[in-house]
């Protein structure tokens, strides 16, 4: 036992050791209720913006949290919380650089060992986070359609097929910017829709109403809030 705690304690183990602590800890009060999973930032939907640190869009503890979560998937280990992925991260370099530390000797080859646990620990998180990424994905896509039949802002020049984000307010309150996509059908003409007396498009700051949701290319379909207004309007009208 005392050989344990020697090599846990000792270099290189002792910089993941007191980090283990700390994921035990937190764990610990998340199974308690105390705190949530996605506490650094869900990492699930990167494409959307409405995963990771996309609760109020003005906080900056919110954008703290989704830096976290896309430095992950820069390392290719997005998709999950970025709790979770810290938590194997942490766990695998303790375990291999412990076992490192029990059959090895000297600084130099305790550096090589911890160099290894390093690649190690990337090598099996990101092979646990394959799986994993489908779970939490599915979760996401779930949560995002609730986004649908809501009110939203557009933020980019133009909505188009092929380009457009947008602010949304969820009911809670809390806000998320979102991709969105506009039928070609819809998009008018540049100068027809004046000619014609029509709205010119969706530009920033104008009003859309979200109609629908692409689970496979992570958008929202949206439409003019006015044109929603209008087929309500005439459904009321023939009803």
């Amino acid at each position: 036992m005392g050989e344990f705690f020697d090599a846990a304690l000792g270099f290189p183990t002792a910089l993941f050791s007191f980090s283990l602590l700390v994921v035990a800890g937190y764990w610990t009060l998340v199974l308690l209720g105390g705190l949530g999973v996605d506490l650094l930032g869900a990492g699930t939907d990167a494409d959307t913006g409405a995963g990771a640190g996309a609760g109020d869009a003005g906080g900056a503890d919110g954008d703290g949290d989704g830096l976290v979560a896309e430095r992950l998937a820069m390392l290719g280990l997005g998709g999950v919380p970025a709790t979770v992925v810290l938590s194997l991260l942490i766990a695998i370099a303790w375990f291999v650089s412990l076992a490192a530390s029990a059959l090895t000797g000297g600084v130099a080859l305790r550096l090589l060992g911890m160099s290894g646990a390093l690649v190690a620990a990337w090598a099996g998180t990101r092979l646990a986070v394959l799986p994993l990424r489908r779970v939490f994905q599915n979760q996401v896509a779930a949560s995002l359609r609730d986004f649908v039949g809501l009110p939203c802002v557009i933020r980019t020049g133009r909505v188009g097929p092929d380009f457009g984000q947008a602010e949304v307010t969820a009911p809670d309150g809390s806000s998320a910017i979102v991709q969105v996509r506009q039928p070609a059908a819809d998009v008018p003409v540049a100068g027809a829709g004046l000619t014609a007396g029509l709205p010119a498009g969706l530009t920033a700051g104008s009003t859309a109403l979200i109609f629908d949701f692409d689970p496979d290319g992570q958008f929202f379909w949206v439409m003019p809030h006015e044109t929603a207004s209008d087929l309500a309007e005439d459904r009321r009208r023939t009803g």
